[in-house]
């Protein structure tokens, strides 16, 4: 049986542009690939993480039995893919301690302790998501993508005398580099589709255009001539996607003028919701991952010490305040409520991955994302019992619809070492690990 053969490193380019196709059948052997997929658990292709700050309410967050049949209040959105999804309890993070916003984010991704400094002498460890980037990452345009919701415009000493840059950057490269993250869409979206040159060549060409996609017209054309109609679907599917999501970023930007009082922690230009800034941000991770333009991304869903409001879900307080709750169930409502919502966002990027067919599984199944925070209660600002959930990874063998609640507090770092070694990465430990977590996994498939 003949079939066309197109390498998974095509672009399509045009004036500025480069955009990458997304996993065709024409790219895969022939024969083959749904087979190979079914038959055996193999290495994921794909890491994400997602930060949510100041811990959570664990009355509306930890399931009580150890399947998640019934999900708590602020997992609920959770529910329709809850076969996808795993809730870990009792893991801690004992080197984020003596306990604040700046080691619960140093912390998270590094399981290392940052070093004590309002200075620009700051020491934390490299993050789990770099280590997947050095490994993973060499294949693709982007080895790693970081990502967050806010301006990083604070500087010095913001918190018990650690320096801002702790709060700030949630990957670091090495213990001495923090690497910033990007909350502007538009920034994203052209490091993603843009080709070559400085961010302000991209954007220059990009502005020739009403669109990204009209200097590629042709090479749409030429690809989908090569091609059979399944194929063609899917480019369909994934440019209209592109086409969208560009669109949102115009509207956002168009919108400024009408927003004379913007949030000082929002970049200008980006949507004023922020329920509709976090989906912009969660396509573009879906765009980059279909299109296989990079393999790796994290992204802080918010910042640390946040005084973000959210009263499209009933709470008009500031985040940060109404974390330190004395008990008050008032206050541990209103954190639960965000809670959910937070959670809603990220489930609505997962569906969305699950419905996306790719090589005899869908996109979430060839990909794992590993949410939560750095912090547990955060009335103590301690870093015990940490609200974490596993998502994905069915190809690789991850079993879902659990609740694994371990019998003593347990490292992080155990969870970071057992998907780093799910995405091909052959560490033995991770900074304070003391072993993997097998049952994470389908016992059949260890």
């Amino acid at each position: 049986m003949k079939r066309l053969s197109i390498s998974r490193r095509t672009l399509l380019r045009g004036t500025g542009a480069a955009v990458a196709l997304p996993l065709l059948d024409a790219m895969l052997p022939a024969l083959t690939a749904t087979a190979a997929t079914v038959a055996a658990p193999e290495q994921l292709k794909r890491i994400g993480y997602v930060y949510i700050p100041m811990g959570y309410n664990p009355a509306e967050w930890t399931p009580q039995g150890e399947t998640l049949d019934q999900l708590p209040s602020s997992l609920q959105p959770l529910s329709a893919l809850k076969e996808h999804v795993t809730v870990l309890t009792n893991m801690d993070l004992q080197n984020a301690y003596p306990g604040s916003h700046a080691t619960s984010n140093s912390a998270f991704l590094s399981a290392a302790r940052a070093k004590r400094t309002e200075s620009s002498d700051y020491y934390n460890g490299i993050t789990v998501d770099q280590v997947a980037a050095k490994h993973i990452g060499g294949a693709t345009q982007l080895p790693s993508l970081e990502l967050s919701m806010d301006l990083l415009s604070t500087v010095g000493q913001c918190d018990n005398g650690y320096a801002c840059v702790y709060q700030n950057s949630l990957s670091w490269s090495s213990p001495t580099q923090p690497l910033p993250s990007e909350a502007h869409p538009r920034i994203v979206f052209e490091s993603l589709f843009g080709e070559g040159g400085t961010p302000a060549q991209r954007q220059a060409a990009l502005k020739k255009r009403a669109s990204l996609l009209d200097s590629v017209t042709s090479e749409i054309k030429r690809i989908k001539n090569r091609v059979g109609s399944a194929d063609r679907n899917k480019i369909d599917g994934y440019l209209e996607s592109i086409r969208e999501v560009e669109r949102r970023i115009q509207r956002a930007e168009d919108n400024v003028l009408d927003n004379p009082l913007p949030d000082l922690d929002r970049p200008v230009g980006v949507p004023t919701a922020y329920a509709d800034h976090a989906k912009l941000m969660f396509d573009l991770q879906l765009l980059a991952f279909q299109g296989d333009i990079t393999r790796v991304v994290s992204f802080q869903l918010a910042r640390e010490a946040s005084t973000r409001t959210y009263p499209e879900i009933g709470v008009s307080d500031p985040h940060h305040p109404v974390t330190h709750h004395g008990n008050n169930p008032e206050k541990l409502e209103k954190i639960a409520k965000i809670n959910r919502f937070h959670v809603s966002l990220f489930a609505d990027f997962l569906q969305q991955m699950h419905e996306i067919p790719e090589a005899g599984g869908s996109l979430l199944d060839h990909s794992v994302y590993m949410y939560g925070s750095g912090m547990g209660d955060p009335d103590k600002h301690d870093h015990s019992n940490l609200p974490i959930v596993v998502a994905g990874g069915a190809s690789g063998g991850l079993s879902g619809g659990r609740h694994l609640r371990f019998d003593q507090p347990t490292p992080l770092s155990n969870l970071h070492l057992t998907l780093l070694n799910k995405v091909g990465v052959p560490l033995e430990t991770f900074a304070d690990s003391t072993g993997k977590i097998d049952s994470l996994f389908d016992p059949v498939n260890l």
